[in-house]
């Protein structure tokens, strides 16, 4: 229960202060200096912050001809808005000994610090299911980065970095425990949690264990699907091996119910989308069937290459991220798709590329493929291009 008395102090996520159960906001939240003063108090309220590290925070290296003065000033203006949000009329702040501090009359409850007890009271417990509670406790009270619109000052950002390394060993610590237990429950909202508030951490590896866990085949599969296209358009990148081996290990766990052969044929086969062009598809299925090329080449008779196609700019580097970036990789995808035959395969590798095999071809249809691409792609003075680097798919017995 939040007592009206206590000022709560929120770094998880975006800066906020609490009093008698209402936010302290307004204007007076907008002024840097006020802010930057309140986060560094709040943060230090036991030991207090030296005047030199507040100089060095609030005035960093602008020319002040008296720092010390700059900053009694910042000080003094700080005391009178906390007074004008309705706090209790107090001596705020106070110097003792070249360190300010925060006042004793206002006691204050810092999310940030309460996660360090719970935390430290984790690491230290031998109980396993109340370490799993304190780990847990942990978790949830982590809302976000430390000061996530502050990381940019240098001792945030170094806090933003401690707490998120603490916070994913919370979640593994806790997920490891109740992996031992087979909560898959549990471990599924531990891992929704973890992928919504840290994204692009590759949490979504623990929500699809806990539905494999369950049997949830097909949500795991559709999971996998959501989070790679989620990966690749956000920041052109596949998530974690460690996601992917979930989808290995899903391939080896699927189970059908009885079927007869025409039934399972007609499951296999592809949705008609009414297009023509080669085959889109994710990078497991497409490994999949290079692997498979390799082995039906073995028999001989199949001349197979690969040809990687990168968006480049006119300076021939690849293209930076950004909306333009976004539209040309939609535009490329189509371009590669309607310039390769019905029987050739594509994935879209990362963002701004290609994989493409193309099966029973010459070195030069490569080209011809490479010039059709450029002929589709290219369109007026458009300065981007593509760059392709294409190898011969060897069969080595």
């Amino acid at each position: 229960m939040e007592k009206p008395e206590v000022l709560y102090a929120r770094m998880f996520g975006n800066f906020q202060l609490l009093y008698g159960g209402r936010p302290l906001t307004g204007e007076k939240m907008r002024d840097t200096h006020f802010t930057g003063l309140m986060q560094l108090l709040l943060h230090h309220v036991a030991d207090g912050v030296s005047r030199d590290d507040l100089e060095d925070v609030l005035l960093g290296d602008r020319d002040v001809e008296n720092r010390h003065q700059a900053l009694q000033t910042i000080v003094y203006k700080a005391k009178r808005k906390l007074k004008n949000m309705g706090l209790p009329d107090v001596n705020y702040i106070f110097l003792e000994k070249g360190v300010y501090y925060w006042t004793r009359q206002i006691p204050v409850r810092e999310d940030a610090a309460e996660f360090d007890c719970l935390y430290r009271r984790a690491s230290e417990c031998g109980d396993e299911e109340r370490r799993l509670e304190l780990y847990l406790e942990s978790c949830y009270l982590y809302k976000g980065e430390f000061l996530s619109t502050y990381t940019a000052v240098l001792w945030a950002g170094t806090e933003a970095r401690r707490y998120r390394r603490q916070f994913c060993e919370c979640v593994e610590h806790a997920a490891s425990i109740i992996r031992k237990k087979e909560d898959w429950g549990r471990l599924e909202k531990l891992g929704r949690y973890a992928a919504e508030t840290l994204p692009f951490s590759n949490w979504e590896s623990l929500v699809m264990e806990a539905l494999m866990g369950r049997g949830r085949y097909e949500a795991a599969e559709k999971l996998y699907a959501d989070t790679v296209e989620h990966y690749l358009r956000e920041q052109g990148v596949y998530p974690s091996a460690r996601f992917m081996d979930m989808m290995e290990k899903l391939g080896g766990l699927m189970q059908h119910s009885c079927a007869v052969l025409d039934q399972i044929q007609r499951r296999l086969e592809e949705v008609p989308e009414g297009e023509s062009g080669g085959y889109v598809c994710t990078y497991p299925v497409f490994c999949g069937i290079y692997h498979a090329l390799l082995r039906q080449m073995e028999r001989g008779g199949q001349s197979v290459y690969l040809m990687l196609c990168t968006l480049v700019d006119g300076k021939g580097n690849p293209v930076r991220e950004g909306e333009r970036k976004e539209e040309m990789t939609a535009r490329l995808q189509e371009a590669v798709r309607a310039s390769v035959r019905h029987g050739d395969v594509i994935n879209p590798y990362g963002s701004g590329q290609f994989l493409i095999l193309l099966i029973n071809i010459t070195r030069e249809d490569c080209r011809i493929i490479e010039n059709r691409i450029n002929q589709k792609f290219i369109v007026g003075r458009q300065r981007a291009g593509v760059q392709y680097h294409v190898s011969s798919v060897i069969c080595e017995a």
